[in-house]
């Protein structure tokens, strides 16, 4: 009545690309301009993080010529001269980072129920500092060669 058919043998957790099992995975990777100096601030643990904002521009320019800019909250967990270069970067730095991305729940003062996205970087690299800079020790160090723009 019922032909007998086995079903195809699917191997759990097996990629035909990858011998590692599949993980879920919220990655951003942004290239923008930083809105101010980053700053370090203690954690409700006691730990300190680094925290800034990046500016990325995109999409299509408006009539100016622009285009819109997003802004994204990032926080560092970084120790050493990692964080030490990071904290030296000036307003304006263009940097390229790689960050784990998670969307936080958390009720607001007014009561209401908030939504926002939470940005930990993994990675990052300054690509240039702005060109527009008061202070001549730090013209001297951008310029030295080896000066190490980049950290993870």
């Amino acid at each position: 009545m019922f032909a007998a058919r086995s079903a195809p043998r699917v191997l759990n957790g097996a990629r035909a690309f990858s011998t590692s099992p599949a993980h879920s995975l919220a990655r951003m990777q942004l290239i923008g301009r930083l809105a101010d100096q980053p700053e370090l601030t203690p954690t409700s643990t006691g730990r300190e993080m680094v925290r800034y904002a990046l500016g990325v521009k995109s999409g299509p320019k408006n009539e100016n010529g622009e285009r819109a800019t997003s802004w994204f909250r990032v926080a560092s967990f970084t120790d050493g001269p990692g964080r030490d270069l990071l904290l030296s970067l000036p307003k304006g730095t263009l940097m390229y980072l790689e960050a784990d991305a998670r969307m936080d729940t958390f009720q607001a003062q007014d009561g209401s129920n908030q939504t926002r996205l939470n940005l930990v970087q993994r990675q990052f690299e300054a690509l240039s500092r702005p060109q527009n800079r008061n202070s001549e020790s730090d013209r001297s160090a951008a310029e030295e060669p080896g000066s190490g723009l980049g950290a993870s």
